[in-house]
């Protein structure tokens, strides 16, 4: 009579247990916290824009349903001991094929390399599989406790499973900033949006596109546009021309928040003065993309000459009341021309102009003197202007 048997295969309870918590964990968390904005793109533009998606509760739904698909697998393949975590590599490969959201999904939704991906990966999965349980009926009689051989091997496998996913999903990261931001922007949470990739500097035109309508929202687009990166011109500041755009965000509400929606494609600067001529109280709303797209383009007597049109500039007290990016600018220009339309002075940010010289000229090696610029000045209008 054989009396190992049934402790043999309630001994490995604790090896299935801890599967399924890894498992629970990594799949929810990487669902919810990692992944949502992504999800939410997809989602968005396979329903056409006609349903929103719940973070929360797909979190749930998705983990518990790769739950249950590893219950059955492991019904029909009975893996036990060593081998019991490869009942979990069908759910992991559809964890990754689910969340790896193509940046270019406004095109379309495209399942990519994984047409051929999932059916190769399956195939060889089920060859280990056959080795598994041939191997399993001559496995020698071990404990299968928490410091155990065979638990340590199966949390090595769940482990790597997660790295495979991992490494399969959307590393993007301007991408994910944009759709973080977009969705913040939903919420009508500006500051929010402002806060996706804050520390990053990479940037894309249609993350810049939906940086600048954040903050031209909080009305701080003179103050902060240049703390962020730009990585476009002006001729992307607006989804006018379609050289920027949204995709969770509806462009409707861009319009929305100027009064009118182009009838045709044209620049954003186009745009913006056929929108002062319909009404020239649009002014407190266009102003600030005007002024910001001349900074954008470096075209700094230009900005002189409309920053002094639209808010009646006299002197420099009139400028002091100004955004600080548009101080700044008048600065540099004040210091850049011989014979300057408006002269701007301010002791403050003369002598931080001043000490912005002083370093460039202590050092005479170009990469390292725009280094050490920007480890000072980089949220500044001056180091966009030069270096930049």
């Amino acid at each position: 009579m054989n009396y190992n048997h049934p402790v043999r295969n309630s001994s490995t309870v604790g090896i299935h247990l801890m599967c399924a918590i890894v498992f629970l964990i990594f799949s929810f968390v990487w669902i919810y916290l990692f992944q949502t904005d992504l999800l939410a793109a997809g989602q968005y533009v396979l329903s056409g824009g006609r349903t929103h998606y719940k973070p929360l509760l797909s979190a749930v739904v998705v983990t518990l349903g790769l739950q249950l698909l590893q219950f059955i697998v492991y019904a029909l393949l009975r893996l036990q001991k060593r081998s019991h975590a490869l009942t979990y590599l069908p759910s992991m490969l559809l964890l990754a094929a689910f969340t790896d959201v193509s940046s270019d999904i406004a095109e379309g939704y495209s399942l990519g390399a994984w047409w051929w991906v999932l059916p190769l990966v399956l195939a060889v999965w089920l060859l280990v599989v056959l080795l598994a349980r041939s191997l399993q009926e001559v496995e020698p009689v071990e404990s299968c406790g928490l410091f155990s051989r065979p638990m340590w091997i199966n949390l090595f496998v769940m482990l790597v499973l997660i790295l495979v996913v991992a490494a399969s999903s959307n590393t993007n990261a301007v991408f994910h900033y944009r759709m973080k931001a977009e969705a913040a922007l939903l919420r009508g949470d500006y500051e929010g949006a402002l806060d996706a990739g804050w520390e990053s500097l990479e940037c894309d035109a249609d993350l810049q596109l939906v940086r600048m309508y954040a903050l031209a929202r909080r009305g701080e687009l003179g103050e902060r546009l240049f703390r962020y990166p730009i990585a476009a011109p002006s001729s992307a500041m607006l989804p006018t021309s379609g050289k920027s755009h949204t995709l969770l965000y509806p462009v409707d509400s861009i319009y929305r928040y100027f009064g009118a929606r182009p009838a045709r494609p044209m620049s954003p600067e186009a745009y913006l003065r056929a929108i002062e001529r319909r009404d020239s109280a649009a002014i407190a709303k266009t102003a600030d993309w005007e002024l910001c797209g001349l900074l954008i383009d470096r075209r700094i007597d230009d900005f002189v000459i409309r920053a002094k049109d639209i808010y009646g500039l006299r002197d420099s007290r009139d400028i002091d009341r100004l955004p600080r990016h548009y101080r700044e600018a008048f600065t540099l220009y004040t210091h850049l021309r011989a014979r300057p339309l408006m002269v701007y002075h301010n002791a403050v940010m003369d002598e931080d102009f001043r000490n912005l010289q002083e370093l460039e000229a202590h050092y005479t090696d170009p990469s390292e003197r725009k280094g050490r610029v920007e480890e000072q000045y980089r949220l500044t209008y001056w180091f966009y202007y030069e270096y930049l």
